[in-house]
């Protein structure tokens, strides 16, 4: 893509700006930054992998991964205002979630072990448990709001904490998994995934694209049930003080 071709996409942008002025939405400074950030950032990506693509260190690969899993803590963190610990337990979900995924994957021989493959791979899954985890979060808010008379009732009978509130725990799951399995269910028919498209536009054979989208799909189904189960298990006491009261969180 030229740089001439690649200047014409702010039109899009532009397209946004009018109609939220139109509209009268607000959202003009929001999409100026996002713009402004999402161009820099990608573009600085861009220039670290293909240094790391290039060096044979490790130690490079470790801390990109590393850094993956930070910022994406950080920010379904985001979700949980007022749930101290959130953070880690979702940063520790994350790491478990990558560390399967990868270990599977490079111990099949599913991938070949180099950077190439190994950070967009990470940064798929990463990025999807970190979806996985805000939603998980944000549906439990919910369910604890609206299920807080029956939680209470129940640890009023006698029930543990974890026994209280595990329909809450269990439908928070479930409703943190259903974007990607309705991907699933829709992938190749209403649209075609990223990396599909990527490599068929960069000029790969579609079916061996389609192969490599496969492989994503269910890898990121495996990612989401791991990380929202492995939240559920860690987190669970959050809602709760330490004299097994619910919490209260706006």
């Amino acid at each position: 893509m030229s740089n001439l071709a690649l200047g014409c996409t702010l039109i899009f942008v532009a397209v946004t700006i009018v109609a939220s002025m139109w509209q009268k939405l607000g959202l003009e400074k929001e999409v100026i930054i996002g713009t402004i950030r999402s161009a820099v950032q990608l573009l600085l990506v861009g220039y670290v992998l293909q240094f790391v693509f290039n060096t044979e260190n490790k130690a490079w690969l470790v801390l990109i991964i590393c850094l993956m899993l930070t910022v994406a803590s950080w920010n379904a963190g985001q979700r949980g205002r007022g749930l101290r610990g959130i953070r880690w337990r979702i940063a520790a979900a994350l790491t478990v979630t990558e560390v399967l995924t990868m270990g599977l994957l490079l111990g099949l021989s599913i991938i070949e072990p180099t950077p190439q493959y190994i950070i967009p791979m990470s940064g798929i899954t990463i990025g999807s448990a970190m979806v996985v985890a805000g939603l998980f979060v944000n549906n439990m808010k919910r369910e604890v709001q609206a299920s807080g008379g029956e939680i209470e009732a129940l640890l009023a009978l006698g029930a543990s904490t974890r026994q209280a509130i595990h329909t809450s725990l269990k439908r928070s799951v479930r409703s943190s998994m259903i974007p990607t399995i309705d991907g699933m269910k829709t992938v190749g028919l209403v649209q075609l995934p990223g990396m599909m498209t990527g490599m068929i536009v960069a000029g790969a054979n579609p079916v061996e694209a389609v192969r490599y989208q496969v492989l994503i799909m269910f890898a990121l189904v495996s990612s989401a049930a791991l990380t929202s189960i492995l939240l559920s298990l860690l987190s669970h006491r959050l809602w709760f003080t330490e004299d097994d009261r619910l919490r209260s969180i706006s």
